[in-house]
């Protein structure tokens, strides 16, 4: 099952302009048609100088369009523009140069890509790249706000390696980034969660016995990142607080922690400047009280391990909330599911709790899919049956952007 399950089957105008940076709109491509898209590729004369028309020819799900007045063959429109407008459900724009960005803001059709922007009712998504001063030159800020104004979504410049060396802002946004804004746009998420800071915590905590060994469990952090990336794709602002390496979802700010106490400390430092908390993590209710500082050996006998209760963070940060916040909390279940459920949403002073049963065939822990049950303050329940875990991410965060809507 793709990440990106809203792209399948929908038509992308992938439009590339004359940058340095075409080359990523390749990977762009790849992923969009992986996730089921049928990506027609629409190139710029200036973009020739960077790339081969061969290869978006090879991998877009049709041949790449260029021309806006001599197109020829059976299948050849006569308004190619207007027909690209028209079928689209989202044109993109990677990389839009600066040159592009000032056309489609004065309504210049200047070739077939202009032109398409300028005839499409679909959602338009631009990733801009450049050098730093031209990204800074007030003219690409005000036809980018007056872009954004008109309802265009515009995937940030990042800061990086350049073109000739040099170093700054204005380098093309990653293709995950670029491709999880597609997504979110054509599933009608994205901006939900627009300026919103977000804290989610991933992973199992590990406990030491001695120096080599712990006490753990089984958890992926597969399900945390999964709603990290899906808060980011909302446009969230997003730090994940996690206790094992995965890929970094793109967006997102990523804090290493082993213990459940390095985790709490982390967890309650940060918590007042939330917006929403996600504790996806597991955390251990148990460690050993003390820590050997040798390693255990096989020939003293089995060590005699005395262990301490953690304390709840969950339950901590549930009673010392501000009333504007929200936290959800998850509960790994292995029977009596929405009782368990129920109990923890009410004892631990959240607003939402997503649980799982662990003990069912590819749910929780280290599996790519899930099935949760989310329960929310408000009395509101739902079933979401078993899906991977980004599909999971984008249900709870829904439950989420639902919770915060009956507040307003």
């Amino acid at each position: 099952m793709s990440q990106f399950e809203s792209l399948a089957g929908k038509r992308v105008v992938l439009g590339v302009s004359g940058g340095i940076a075409a080359y990523k709109a390749i990977e762009v491509m790849r992923r969009l048609v992986d996730a089921g898209a049928h990506v027609v590729p629409v190139l710029t004369e200036g973009s020739l100088n960077f790339v081969g028309k061969t290869t978006f020819d090879a991998l877009g799900s049709e041949p790449a369009q260029m021309d806006l007045f001599s197109q020829a063959g059976p299948t050849a429109s006569p308004i190619p523009h207007t027909k690209l407008g028209q079928t689209a459900d989202v044109v993109v724009v990677a990389p839009a140069t600066a040159r592009v960005i000032s056309d489609y803001r004065t309504g210049r059709s200047a070739d077939l890509l202009t032109a398409t922007l300028v005839a499409t009712a679909a959602p338009v998504v631009i990733a801009p790249a450049m050098h730093t001063e031209m990204w800074e030159h007030p003219a690409i800020e005000e036809n980018l706000a007056v872009l954004a104004e008109r309802g265009v979504v515009v995937v940030p410049a990042e800061q990086g390696r350049l073109a000739g060396g040099d170093i700054g802002k204005g380098r093309l946004a990653a293709p995950a980034t670029i491709v999880a804004t597609i997504d979110a746009v054509v599933a009608g998420v994205h901006g939900t969660m627009a300026g919103q800071n977000v804290l989610v915590t991933a992973g199992g905590t590990r406990e030491a016995l001695d120096p080599v060994r712990y006490i753990g469990n089984r958890s992926s952090g597969k399900q945390g990142y999964a709603i990290a990336a899906e808060a980011a794709a909302r446009g969230a602002n997003v730090t994940l607080l996690s206790t094992v390496e995965r890929d970094v979802p793109a967006g997102v700010e990523v804090i290493s922690v082993t213990t459940a106490a390095e985790l709490e400390k982390e967890v309650l430092a940060r918590t007042p400047g939330v917006d929403v908390l996600v504790m996806a993590a597991a955390v251990a209710d148990f460690r050993p009280i003390s820590v050997a500082q040798g390693k255990l050996k096989k020939v003293a006998g089995v060590p005699d391990v005395k262990l301490e209760q953690t304390n709840d963070i969950l339950a901590s940060v549930g009673a010392s909330r501000r009333p504007d916040q929200m936290i959800v909390g998850f509960a790994a279940e292995t029977s009596d599911l929405a009782s368990n459920a129920a109990g923890k949403l009410s004892r631990k002073g959240v607003d939402v709790m997503v649980a799982n049963d662990v003990s069912a065939p590819q749910v929780g822990f280290g599996h790519d899919t899930n099935e949760v049950l989310i329960l929310t303050a408000n009395g509101d329940e739902q079933h979401v049956p078993l899906a991977n875990k980004a599909q999971i991410a984008r249900a709870v965060l829904a439950q989420v952007v639902a919770v915060q809507a009956k507040r307003l």
